[in-house]
């Protein structure tokens, strides 16, 4: 089978391609080559077995070409930051998929199946239970109780003054509240109901905190690993954001590529999303520490009060569903730091950017310091 993997030049898409290539598949990859990713160009990792179009996912004429011989799609080409640019996420995320769809009908195409990249984001704020009034899905916080630093989440009842508790969350409530999580519902409701529709088996994977090797140092959202090993490595502390008890999951683009791949070849989820989550939820602080000791670094974090406008605070996802298809985790925390930072020890241009994002926030009224209005 021929399969078409839109990033394939990106993070979690390369990774796929790699997994396709030795189970067998012949490969094509389309790919714009954003500059903010990919400032050098094609990267050397990928592989010259791929056949590899330069283009916009978003251009019509550009993704039939890419699509005119294949029999699967893996849509992971996904624009992702935490600036204001609000219609670049439709665009590039909604958009498209709705041009996926349309090109496979007006051509007739024989699509098999197709995996689409989603993410956690579309849960919003998550899911958490008050110990009097029961599981809630929050709104999320607003400025006023952020400049207070007063970080954790309410019970929604008049009157409780009750902190909720976060509950690992599940594929059954989406609740997303920022311009990336709801362009990745609206691309998981084209997938779901164009696909029944058309019967085109799809599956949308609501990917965790993906992290691990190839992960790009000049995107502003591609993560925390990426931000505080540039730092550590420049011999600079990280800096936390509100008080480093946030929890967050995280797991390894390799265990990614072979969930992508798991789905593709299972039907047991066809035209349903699916959590890829991590083996199990860390506070930020713990996260940061494990790091630090595994760079063999004598800093401390600094928690200075910031809080980015937007960021969720408890996160943590099951991935039971995806289990039941035969995926596990087999790569920890450590394995992700190890096999990261190995990789970045490698590449030509490891300085630290965390000062000009950090600018760059502030500027566009993201990134906020509590008690300062």
């Amino acid at each position: 089978m021929k399969v078409l993997v839109t990033g394939g030049a990106g993070f979690i898409g390369s990774h796929t391609v790699d997994l396709l290539l030795s189970k067998g598949y012949g490969v094509k990859v389309l790919d714009i080559l954003q500059p903010r990713v990919h400032p050098y160009g094609k990267p050397e990792y990928l592989s010259p077995e791929v056949e590899f179009i330069q283009g916009d996912v978003s251009d019509k004429s550009i993704l039939e070409k890419a699509m005119s011989d294949v029999n699967g799609i893996f849509h992971l080409a996904a624009y992702q930051d935490y600036m204001t640019d609000f219609s670049n996420f439709i665009k590039t995320n909604s958009y498209s998929t709705a041009l996926i769809f349309e090109i496979i009908v007006e051509k007739k195409l024989d699509i098999k199946k197709i995996v689409l990249a989603s993410s956690q984001s579309v849960y919003g704020e998550g899911k958490y239970q008050c110990k009097v009034h029961g599981m809630q899905y929050p709104e999320p916080r607003s400025r006023e109780q952020l400049d207070k630093s007063d970080w954790e989440m309410h019970c929604a009842f008049k009157g409780c003054t009750n902190y909720l508790e976060p509950v690992l969350i599940d594929e059954a409530v989406i609740n997303p509240f920022t311009a990336y999580g709801i362009s990745k519902e609206c691309l998981e409701r084209l997938a779901g109901k164009l696909g029944r529709r058309y019967s085109i088996p799809t599956v949308s994977m609501r990917y965790s905190i993906v992290q691990g090797p190839r992960n790009s140092f000049f995107n502003a959202y591609s993560g925390v690993c990426r931000i505080f090993t540039l730092r550590l490595i420049n011999d600079k502390p990280p800096v936390i954001y509100e008080d480093g008890n946030q929890l967050r999951d995280y797991l390894h683009v390799l265990d990614v590529a072979e969930a992508n791949v798991t789905a593709f070849e299972n039907s047991g989820a066809d035209y349903g999303a699916l959590n890829v989550g991590g083996i199990e939820g860390i506070k930020l602080i713990d996260y940061t520490n494990i790091l630090i000791k595994v760079l063999n670094k004598k800093v401390e974090p600094l928690i200075l009060g910031y809080y980015r406008f937007g960021d969720t605070r408890h996160t943590v996802s099951t991935s039971e569903k995806l289990k039941k298809l035969g995926w596990k985790n087999k790569r920890t925390l450590e394995d992700i730091f190890r096999d990261y930072v190995e990789w970045v020890h490698k590449q030509p241009d490891v300085k630290d950017r965390y000062e000009e994002v950090e600018r760059i926030m502030k500027e566009q009224n993201v990134l906020k310091k509590a008690g300062c209005l």
